[in-house]
């Protein structure tokens, strides 16, 4: 089980974060098994059925029941919680051995609400209990009675640890009392920040007559819900992604942060959700804007991760281009009036044949402060650092596009023999006027797979199937700079990542993954965009790579803490 809730982007619906940091993947591990008390609770009401058989007879409503229910929650359920939870916290035996994993957790979050010691779920389902049983004993009982307490129960211990206000304070100044008979995500949050305050159930009335309510409590809820944006920390990057496929839509984590904190693969328990997710791809098709994915901090920086709502397949769709490149516009202007220094464009967002890698939208808001960014000449550093150093001969497919052609300049400077996989001599012709008049003759053009049977070092632009994959020789490895990526079809191959590096390490609140990276790893294109930031570059990178600054932003991007991420080059160290 998982909660949406949790991590739902609500800088996109105009809600009011109350904890800015982000969760990490640390706390996501450590709060995993937050849904075992539900299964406690489920055992705990099984036994109860069972022992008293005259719940079988219980009616379906009972008005005299929700009385005494609230009669005997106030009464005793509220103070008893109030006592026992104080006691947690001043006892330093108990919180020591058992309170303090529920405030392990940093941010506040709907799963940190179940993440405690089984010692805890038993108190918690005695205090539950107490109410039900009370009303039922004194034959008041219902069914609606039992599920409703349970569930409004379970709703306002999330709303507690939400880490989201929600509750205007116009409620407050309206009617002072109601503040004292509800709380508020911004009075348990301090509660987690503070600790000796506010530990109340759901009731700050209790921490008034026990003079443990936090004095900041009422005015933090004003300030927080009175901000309407003015105070929200504007993001220093943007990296703005695009939905993949369907089933990758259902990743993200304000859908199930424990799958989006793991790589992308498709999941068997997820399909039952399928159809919901493919009407929501007409929804965010039809009426969608640019929305937030996720953040993290990097050195003081908040980094974002924004989503145009379209589908890999949509950007191949004629009539769907303009759209598309509409919702980037829209974006990247946005980007600017919030004070955004950099935007990175990833994958298809930066087609050539979309909008030439970006330039189309320099070129038509010359006055922009934001840097738009496409990331690639980090890209070809990641590939081209992939390789063997003695490398003399390469074969290199989608020869002609913006990465294919950087890479094949790049090489042949080095003396490396290129074989350029295009039919286009023209093309060819033109890259290779590019390159200086000694260095010409290393790029060759060639039509045929076959041209290849005896080349061992294959750099992937373009998708090949198996059957093209059968004219490497035995012990080729495939780089690869495609999306999506080749499938592994030869056992005596090795086959590449897509270029990618690891963030550094002083990295704080990510907890998703990107697409199909592993945690921490971010698309070269990604760690590019951020290189710019952390660096002050001032240029747009748009449009066709500058060939001389592929080591330059190579040695930028080890200078400020990102590591290479290529298998080979791993195995390549470690030997």
């Amino acid at each position: 089980m998982d909660a949406p809730l949790a991590a739902w982007p609500w800088d996109n619906l105009g809600m009011f974060k109350i904890n800015q940091r982000g969760v990490d993947f640390k706390q996501i591990d450590n709060e995993w098994n937050w849904d075992n008390f539900i299964l406690l609770q489920a055992a705990i009401a099984s036994m109860g059925y069972y022992i008293f058989p005259c719940s079988e007879s219980l009616p379906r409503w009972n008005t005299k029941g929700f009385i005494a229910l609230q009669i005997l929650h106030v009464a005793v359920s509220e103070p008893l919680y109030y006592v026992l939870h104080r006691h947690f916290h001043r006892n330093k035996y108990l919180f020591t051995h058992y309170h303090s994993l529920h405030h392990s957790s940093p941010v506040p979050q709907i799963p940190t609400a179940g993440h405690a010691t089984l010692l805890e779920h038993i108190v918690l389902s005695v205090i539950v209990a107490i109410p039900i049983l009370g009303s039922s004993i004194i034959g008041y009982g219902s069914i609606s009675l039992i599920y409703g307490y349970i569930l409004m129960f379970d709703f306002l211990r999330c709303l507690g640890h939400c880490n989201v206000e929600i509750i205007p304070h116009r409620w407050f100044e309206t009617f002072p009392f109601l503040r004292y008979l509800l709380y508020t995500p911004t009075y348990h949050s301090l509660h987690h920040t503070e600790k000796d305050s506010n530990f109340c159930l759901f009731m700050p009335l209790f921490d008034a007559l026990g003079n443990t309510l936090n004095s900041k409590s009422w005015e933090d809820h004003k300030k927080i819900t009175s901000a309407s944006g003015e105070h929200v920390r504007v993001p220093d990057f943007v990296f703005l992604a695009h939905v993949v496929d369907v089933t990758a839509s259902m990743h993200p984590p304000f859908v199930l942060r424990s799958v989006a904190s793991l790589p992308y693969s498709p999941k068997l328990f997820m399909l039952p959700f399928w159809p919901l997710a493919f009407s929501a791809m007409f929804a965010l098709w039809a009426w969608s804007k640019t929305f937030l994915i996720n953040f993290y901090w990097l050195r003081g920086r908040l980094h974002q991760t924004w989503a145009v709502p379209r589908y890999g397949f949509q950007y191949f769709l004629p009539f769907a281009q303009t759209g598309i490149n509409k919702q980037i516009e829209d974006a990247i202007l946005r980007a600017d009036r919030l004070g955004v220094k950099v935007l990175s464009l990833a994958a298809l967002n930066k087609n050539e044949s979309l909008n030439g890698g970006g330039t189309l939208f320099v070129d038509k808001h010359p006055n922009l402060k934001v840097r738009v960014v496409h990331g690639n000449t980090c890209t070809a550093a990641v590939i081209l650092n992939e390789l063997p150093k003695d490398v003399k001969e390469v074969f290199l497919t989608g020869a002609t596009s913006k990465l294919g052609r950087a890479i094949a300049l790049y090489l042949c400077r080095k003396r490396v023999r290129v074989l350029m996989l295009t039919l286009s001599t023209e093309r060819f012709q033109k890259i290779q006027k590019e390159a200086p008049i000694d260095c010409q003759n290393y790029l060759v053009q060639v039509t045929k797979y076959q041209a290849a049977q005896h080349c061992k070092t294959w750099i992937v632009g373009k998708w090949i199937t198996p059957r093209e994959q059968n004219w490497a020789p035995q012990g080729t490895h495939f780089h690869q700079f495609v999306v999506p990526p080749i499938l592994h079809f030869r056992r005596d191959c090795t086959y590449g990542d897509l270029a990618a590096m690891r963030l550094p390490d002083d990295v704080e609140g990510l907890g998703f993954c990107e697409y199909t990276m592993d945690r921490g790893v971010a698309h070269a294109c990604h760690a590019g965009g951020v290189v710019h930031l952390l660096e002050g570059w001032t240029h747009h990178e748009v449009g066709a790579i500058d060939v001389d600054k592929i080591d330059l932003v190579w040695e930028a991007a080890l200078k400020h803490g990102f590591k290479p991420v290529s298998s080979l080059r791993n195995r390549q160290i470690s030997s």
